[in-house]
Formats: C-alpha cells, structure tokens, sequence
C-alpha cells in the first residue's frame, strides 16, 4: 500500500443537494477516540444510536444517528464511523468540518491528537480501501459503480449480481483450471528424462480444450455485459427529408428533434438514449447529408460525419417515395460510398427504408414508417441482432470493456499454447510462457495481478464518499 492509504479519511457520503437523509463517512484504523469525543460516548457495534451531534460550544449542530462498524466487520476492512443527519449541504459541511477538527484536538493523555492525519477522502478511496483490504476484489469493486451508474433495471440487476461475485467466480473457475494445467507443463520441464509423459497421461490436450470452451462461454457472457453497461451509440445518417428525425421521435416515443418538410431543419445532432430489453441505445439524429452553401448547415453535416465515424451502429434511412427519382438514387449512391470509405469495417452500416405507409417497400432492406410505427419492432430487434446481444439469462453481470479486452487476450495466449502443445517438447517452454500470460490477463479482472496506475483510473471514476 502507499502512504496515503495508511491515513484515516473523511467524506459526504450522499449525493450534492437537498434530501431527507445525508452522510458523512470516516474510515480508519483505531476511531475509537474520536468516537468518544463525536459522540460524547462509545457506541454498540453495528447499532445505531439517536444522539446530537455538538459544535465546539456545546451545541448541536443535528440530531442524527451514528453508527460505528470496528475493524474488519466494515465496508473497508477498516473502523468506520457512519453519521446520518438531515440531507441539507450546510449541514452535512458543518459536520464534516466538525468531524476534522475534533479529528486534530490532542488527547491530553498522550499528547498527540485524536486521529492525526485524517483528511477529505478522493473519489473512490472508500472503495478502494475495501479492494486493498480484501473486502473485494477488482471486479466486485467496478461493479460498486456500474450499479450506481446503472441506467436500466437489466444493467442494475447484473451490476448486482457482479457485486456478488457471480462474474469473479467463473474467472477464478477459469484460474484454477489454467494453474492446473501450468503445473503439468512444470513438471514435465521439471523432469524432461521421466519416461512417463506427464502432460498425455493427464490429457493436457483435453484440458486445454475444456479450459477453452469455458473461456468462450464466459467471453460470451461478458460481452452481453459489456452492451448492458455501455450501451449502443446508434447514429441515423441519410439525406434531408428522409424522416431521420421523425425515426428519432417514434423510437423515444416523444417529439425530441423538429420535424418539417423542409430540407436541412437539423443543423446538429440531437441524442436521446431508449432502452430494448435492457440495453440502452444511445440514438443520435443528425444533420442531413447533401453538399451545401449554407454555413451552419455545413458545420453540422462536418458534425455528423464526426459522429457516424464513432458510432457502434450506422443507419442508413432511404425516403422509398423518392427511391425512384434519378437524382435522389445517385446522392444515396455517394452518400452508401462516403460510408463506406468513412465507417470502420468492423461498425455495421443498415440500410432502411422510411415512409412505407406511402411507397411499396423494396426487396431487400428493412422497411418501416417512422410515421405510424410499423417496422419499428423489427428494427429494434435487428439492432439487438447486429451488435451481437442475446436475450439475457437469469445469470448475465456486468462487466466492462477492459474485461473483455483481457478475456480476449486469454483467449489469444490460449490459442498459441495449443500450437505449441501440438509440437511437443520442441516448444514447451514456449507453451509454459503462453499459459502464463494467459493467467497474468485474467488476474488484472480480478486485481490479483494490477498495476497501481490501472488502479488510480479505476477509482478516479467514482463519485466522492463511495
């Protein structure tokens, strides 16, 4: 640990504003003085004691409850001093301010002060205290945040369920199958002269191959949490009066971009995020897509090219009662090869077609009317289809894209061991470095194997007093 986690620290807990309840946390090794002079007596552990909270003259500042949890019974591993109060922010700062500065008074029986060094907490320090301490472990620590940043009921429960431990338990299922199986490769390095061949009498093929499924299986499953938490940026590109806005609006079930036949009304993007079976979509309407003299209108289609470039999902909206006039096949034609050149490969690009209420739908494609709702269901579905996402199990949690980076590196160190597990004793050392690396990828999910650096983004992220 360094210095700075050794020091007690202090923070509102509850979030800026006015409420019924705030908090104000400390945490730290030996409150019990403080306590006792906070409180002006000692508390039951775990129990919560209605009692005034006093200013330096004796008078009270709230009447609150205060809880204590001693050391390793707590969030942090660590005693920590829980104060509730009435949720006004000048009221959670005067005891805040209170609570450090009896932190400094000095007891006259040793000379030194109450708590020394107790000082504002940064964000995510509590939690990160809880890491360090073994309360949690990386995953289960990220999964504090995503349930507090959770923006669907789907993504709340499986932000939960990582907190649990559900996601930690199928990579420690994944470590101790790859141990295993590096102790085999060991030991036939160990003892090459042994007739026995350590590594065919175990089945080292057959457990590599198991080891492999199950790392499918669990990729599979992060990569289903990974669209819970992140979402899909999902950005309607197309020519003006095609009905991009008026997709935006039946897709949000409200009137959130202007609608007018009028060719080039939207200037800049307009996003609205909606939510199919839990995933949230982040929708952005944009500017329509046609060469122009007028200076605002430039800037904004300059700014949907910036958002189509970044987008997860490109939808392409076609206007079918203009599909037959020359000149509006031959803009799409340009518009379908600036995407082309433009868009990533690996970022789909779908082309739809609006005002099927008014025009016969074409052959191939995905017709709907933005104007009565038909086809939306589709589309909705095709979304989900084209970004992988499966209807989610009872079992799916949270995770994140570092996660899944790291499984797919596991699952890069595991294909190289399997070549080398075919060529025998001319690469077992490089077999025993692969399965190495893959077991360093799936420790820095779990934190047993992270940098400090990794760390500070990680908990730089969370909100103060969490």
């Amino acid at each position: 640990m360094l210095a700075r986690h050794q020091e007690p620290i202090a923070a509102i807990a509850t979030a800026p504003g006015r409420g019924a309840v705030g908090i104000v946390r400390i945490s730290g090794r030996g409150l019990g003085a403080l306590v006792q002079a906070l409180c002006g007596r000692t508390l039951i552990p775990r129990h919560a004691t209605y009692l005034p909270l006093r200013d330096a003259a004796g008078e009270p500042l709230d009447h609150g409850l205060a809880i204590h949890f001693p050391a390793p019974h707590s969030y942090t591993g660590e005693d920590v001093l829980e104060l509730q109060v009435h949720g006004g922010q000048v009221v959670l700062q005067l005891l805040l301010a209170r609570c450090l500065e009896v932190a400094a008074q000095v007891d006259a029986s040793t000379g030194c002060a109450l708590l020394p060094g107790l000082r504002l907490a940064q964000p995510g320090e509590f939690t990160e205290r809880a890491f360090l301490n073994d309360k949690l472990d990386l995953a289960q620590a990220e999964a504090v945040a995503d349930l507090i940043d959770a923006s669907t009921e789907a993504a709340a429960r499986s932000a939960s369920r990582s907190l649990g431990g559900a996601f930690s338990r199928e990579i420690g299922v994944l470590r101790e199958a790859l141990i295993q199986l590096r102790m085999l490769v060991e030991a036939t390095l160990d003892f090459p002269e042994e007739e026995i061949d350590f590594l065919q009498k175990a089945d080292a093929q057959g457990q590599l191959a198991r080891l492999q499924a199950q790392l499918t299986a669990v990729l599979q499953h992060a990569r289903q949490g990974s669209l819970l938490r992140e979402g899909i940026k999902v950005v309607i590109a197309g020519q003006p009066n095609a009905g991009k806005s008026s997709l935006l609006n039946a897709l949000a079930g409200a009137e959130l971009a202007i609608v007018t036949p009028i060719p080039g009304t939207t200037r800049d993007k307009v996003q609205q995020t909606i939510q199919i079976e839990g995933v949230p979509l982040h929708v952005i309407d944009t500017a329509g897509l046609r060469e122009s003299s007028d200076e605002v209108e430039r800037i904004g289609i300059a700014r949907a090219w910036s958002e189509i470039e970044g987008a997860d999902v490109v939808l392409f909206l076609h206007d079918l009662t203009r599909a037959t006039q020359a000149d509006y096949r031959q803009a799409d034609e340009q518009i379908a090869l600036a995407l082309a050149q433009r868009v990533p490969a690996s970022v789909p690009v779908l082309n739809v077609w609006n005002k099927a209420d008014a025009a016969a739908p074409p052959s191939e494609g995905l017709a709907l009317s933005a104007k009565t709702g038909s086809g939306l269901q589709a589309l909705r579905q095709q979304l989900l289809q084209t970004v992988g996402w499966q209807s989610a199990p009872e079992g799916v949690y949270i995770a994140r894209e570092r996660h899944v980076q790291a499984l797919r590196r596991v699952q890069q160190h595991l294909a190289q061991a399997g070549a080398h597990l075919a060529a025998r004793a001319q690469a077992l050392d490089l077999l025993a470095e692969e399965l190495r690396l893959a077991q360093n990828a799936l420790n820095e999910i779990t934190g047993a194997f992270t940098s400090d650096d990794l760390l500070g983004v990680i908990f730089s992220r969370f909100c103060i007093g969490k």
